[in-house]
């Protein structure tokens, strides 16, 4: 009864967890763009068919897909840091209130 209690007077936030699991799915994101990236660029050389538009598409796909991965993954990353920063403050001056109110 407790927990409810706490849930419906809003004591504690949930949000924190749900960023959480928006995170992971971002950095999923990341993963699979960065696939689609380097897939893509891989048949654009190859359906050219010269062995120096492959090579091109293989090194172009190689980067743009490290680079589509990394920089997604690092700014899904900031982005949530950031949200989270605003319940770890509210959280810690609940926490100081509460800490006050009982001296």
């Amino acid at each position: 009864m407790l927990k409810f209690k706490r849930f419906f007077s809003f004591e504690r936030m949930i949000t924190p967890v749900i960023i959480k699991i928006l995170f992971w799915i971002g950095f999923i994101g990341s993963i699979i763009g960065g696939i689609v990236v380097f897939v893509g660029s891989l048949i654009s050389g190859i359906s050219d068919g010269a062995f120096p538009s492959i090579a091109l598409g293989l090194l172009v796909g190689a980067l743009g897909g490290v680079l589509t991965f990394g920089l997604g993954a690092l700014f899904t990353r900031i982005y949530c840091e950031l949200m989270i920063l605003a319940f770890r403050i509210n959280e810690t001056l609940t926490d100081i209130k509460i800490l006050l109110e009982n001296k």
